[in-house]
């Protein structure tokens, strides 16, 4: 049946309330610990994910300047989320407001992926366009107001299961390892395969299905960008597992840590899902599928400042540990979080930067700084390790090794652990519990995920970046000014210097 079918109701969403109430009543199939789940917005180990979106609306009331904008599509208020950046201060705020998220929340509010797919699919689509004299930018124009008057929740799909990673997309036994094209007609297109570990893609309305990488010419089949409602026929989602997360279905909340909020990623299985022409940004364009690519994950590496945000609460916690320890001022452990407020200012000031070092596209889209974003994302993958162990370190064993909620609730044995798990006497033990239990969630558990793994393959693994990094940092050019100064002759020494380093100075300077 050519249609996608979208169940959701069509009203514009204010507030976390109004986001939660665009959830229910969906016709998802989704399946967790084996089983299909109904309802996803009353299952208490999804509640605290769909927490997370919510606090991006409600930033949006409290702080409007900060987590909305005028959308120049509908002329109405919506989420920074929805936006395409047209200048540096819209990029710059991007990370302002997902830095405030992360204090906020404590884990991924999983939006980032979205709003990082449709600013990059804006430019490529226009060049697109000119290229090829296709309608896409057109089309994409048209989807984002849809978006805009509903201020809806988008999500991005970009990174296939992948099967033989030494083997293309095309050369694989089984085509659908990677997302591609089964089926066509005058309407749309069918497609199939899947996409892993897909942040916030249950909590979203609609998802922008992309390529994973560069693609050749027997691979226009994979060449395929759209967007399809989470409702869609044909969709079939599979929560996955993070750790310690069945203690949000136990009872009481000190053993979670995070009581209230944490990220989502599920597996998203595509068998003929139909998209319609409209919503088609892409078909068959292999050659634009690496500057698509190239431009999400720019913008993607770049968003990681969100864990200077989450950073800020861990640096906290462990700093409220040290007080109800009765340490705050042994020079070691002065010494431990200066540190980890080193690392966490560093992954803060690569991200912003490259932010600030933005630049216009033709489609009048502004992009960061390349270069900056990956050596973000390089420090991500590193340093949120190293800000955990120096946490877990101020903690101290007994973040591990705590009794658990109930027995602190026992009639007996409960008074005993409230005597000897106490530390200096101006805080409760439970506070200290929570605490606690706060950072081995973070640095073990549940937002782990988000804080630690995800840091490390999100947006692409370290490899990934560092190959970026090699292609962007001109060592030419870096040689020439070394053997200049050094008074070596050089061939045609500054009109070629000049030539060089019109790339360097543009990204650098912008002239």
């Amino acid at each position: 049946m050519e249609q996608q079918t979208v169940l959701m109701k069509e009203k514009k969403i204010i507030n976390g309330q109004d986001y939660l109430e665009s959830l229910k009543g969906r016709d998802l199939k989704l399946y967790l610990f084996g089983e299909f789940i109904e309802e996803p917005t009353n299952h208490p180990l999804i509640i605290p994910s769909i927490n997370a979106v919510a606090k991006t609306y409600d930033l949006a009331i409290s702080a409007p300047e900060l987590a909305s904008v005028i959308s120049p599509f509908t002329g109405k208020r919506i989420s920074r989320f929805l936006h395409i950046c047209t200048s540096v201060d819209d990029l710059v705020l991007q990370n302002k407001m997902q830095r405030k998220l992360g204090q906020l929340t404590g884990t991924c509010f999983q939006r980032c992926v979205g709003m990082d797919a449709f600013n990059a699919l804006y430019s490529v689509t226009f060049e697109m366009d000119e290229k090829y004299q296709t309608v896409y930018h057109k089309r994409m124009k048209l989807f984002l107001t849809k978006m805009h008057e509903f201020n809806y929740v988008v999500g991005g799909a970009m990174t296939d299961v992948k099967g033989d990673r030494s083997l293309g997309p095309h050369q694989q036994e089984d085509p659908d390892m990677f997302v591609h094209i089964v089926n066509r007609t005058s309407s749309g297109v069918y497609i199939s395969g899947a996409k892993a570990h897909q942040t916030g893609c249950i909590n979203s309305h609609y998802m922008l299905i992309m390529p994973t990488m560069r693609l050749e010419k027997e691979d226009e089949n994979y060449a395929i960008i759209g967007a399809v409602p989470v409702d869609a026929e044909g969709i079939t989602y599979v929560y996955g597992r993070q750790s310690c997360d069945t203690r949000s279905m136990e009872e009481g909340i000190i053993d979670v840590g995070n009581a209230n909020f944490s990220g989502q990623e599920a597996m998203v299985i595509f068998e003929n899902v139909f998209i319609p022409n409209e919503y088609i940004f892409m078909d068959g364009e292999h050659d634009f599928a690496s500057l698509l690519v190239e431009r999400f994950t720019s913008y993607h590496r770049r968003s990681y400042v969100c864990k200077s945000g989450v950073g800020d609460v861990l640096i906290g916690a462990a700093a409220t540990m040290a007080d109800m320890n009765g340490v705050p001022n042994a020079s070691h452990i002065k010494d431990k979080l200066v540190e980890m407020t080193h690392l966490n200012e560093t992954i803060y000031g690569t991200g912003i930067v490259s932010s600030y070092q933005g630049y216009e596209t033709k489609s009048g889209a502004f992009i960061c700084d390349e270069m900056l974003a990956n050596v973000c994302k390089h420090h991500v993958t590193k340093m949120p390790f190293e800000i955990s162990r120096l946490a877990q370190d101020i903690a101290g064993g007994l973040m591990a090794t705590l009794p658990s909620e109930k027995d602190f609730n026992h009639p007996e044995i409960g008074k005993l652990l409230k005597k000897y798990l106490k530390g200096k006497s101006d805080f409760k033990t439970e506070d200290r519990v929570r605490i606690l239990r706060l950072i081995e969630n973070m640095t073990l558990g549940r937002n782990a995920v988000g804080y630690l793994t995800e840091s490390m393959h999100g947006a692409g693994s370290p490899q990934a970046q560092r190959i970026q990094i090699s292609r962007l940092m001109q060592i030419e050019y870096r040689k020439r000014l070394a053997k200049i100064l050094s008074g070596i002759d050089v061939e045609g020494d500054k009109d070629m210097l000049v030539e060089e380093i019109g790339g360097f100075f543009e990204r650098v300077f912008k002239v």
